[in-house]
C-alpha cells in the first residue's frame, strides 16, 4: 500500500471517467480514491464486477471457513495493478487495528486476511465488497490525467460503493453532478 505522507484533496472522492480515456481498463469506470499523496495515488474501481468469481469459492481456495452468518460478498475487479492482491472496501463499523487504512470517517479498506475471516463468520463489517487490484498513478500522473479532461472529480455515495447496480454507477455518478451522459463528447478543452 503506499505510505501516506501529506494527504491531498481527492482522498474519499470519486473519480468517473470520461469519453476521452481510450484505455479499454478504464472506460466509463468509477473509481473510488483511497490515498492520495504527493507519493500518487491509489484507488478501486467500483463498477466493474469481477464476473465469475464467487466469495464462497474464494473463501475455500484461501482454506478460510465460513460460519452460518457468513455473508455473500460482491467481487469486482478494482485495478489493472496486482490482481491477484484483494482489497475490501468497507463501512467504517469495523477495523483491523494494524490494517485498516480509514479512508474517511465512514469508510475504510483493508488488505489483510482478517477481514475475509471476519466476513466469514459474519463478524465483519455491515457493507463491503472485494476488489481484485487496484488503479495507482505516480507522482503528478492523476493530476495531470485530470487537467487533460480524462477524469471528473465527485463527492462518493455508499450507493456507488457498495451498490449492486454496476452497469448503472457511470451514468448515475455523471447524473448526480447534473450531468447528461448522452451529451458528452470524446472531444475536450480547457478553461
Amino acid at each position: 500500500m503506499m505510505p501516506a505522507s501529506e494527504p491531498r484533496f481527492l482522498v474519499g472522492k470519486l473519480l468517473i471517467a470520461l469519453p476521452g480515456i481510450e484505455d479499454p481498463r478504464f472506460m466509463r469506470t468509477v473509481i473510488y480514491v483511497c490515498s492520495h499523496s504527493d507519493e500518487g495515488a491509489l484507488g478501486l474501481i467500483v463498477n466493474k464486477p469481477a464476473s465469475g468469481l464467487d466469495f464462497s469459492d474464494l473463501l475455500d481456495q484461501l482454506s478460510i471457513e465460513s460460519g452460518p452468518r457468513a455473508r455473500q460478498v460482491r467481487i469486482l475487479l478494482g485495478g489493472p495493478v496486482e490482481r491477484s492482491r484483494g482489497f475490501v472496501l468497507h463501512s467504517a463499523d469495523w477495523r483491523a487495528p494494524d490494517t485498516t487504512l480509514d479512508v474517511t470517517p465512514d469508510i475504510g479498506m483493508t488488505a489483510s486476511i482478517e477481514v475475509l475471516r471476519a466476513l466469514a463468520t459474519g463478524e465483519g463489517p455491515a457493507r463491503a465488497v472485494l476488489a481484485l487490484g487496484y488503479s495507482g498513478w505516480g507522482p503528478g500522473q492523476l493530476e495531470t490525467e485530470i487537467r487533460a479532461n480524462g477524469w471528473l472529480t465527485a463527492d462518493s455515495d455508499t450507493d456507488i460503493l457498495f451498490g449492486e447496480a454496476d452497469a448503472r454507477k457511470w451514468e448515475g455518478a455523471l447524473q448526480r453532478l447534473g450531468i447528461d451522459p448522452r451529451l458528452l463528447t470524446r472531444a475536450g478543452g480547457t478553461a
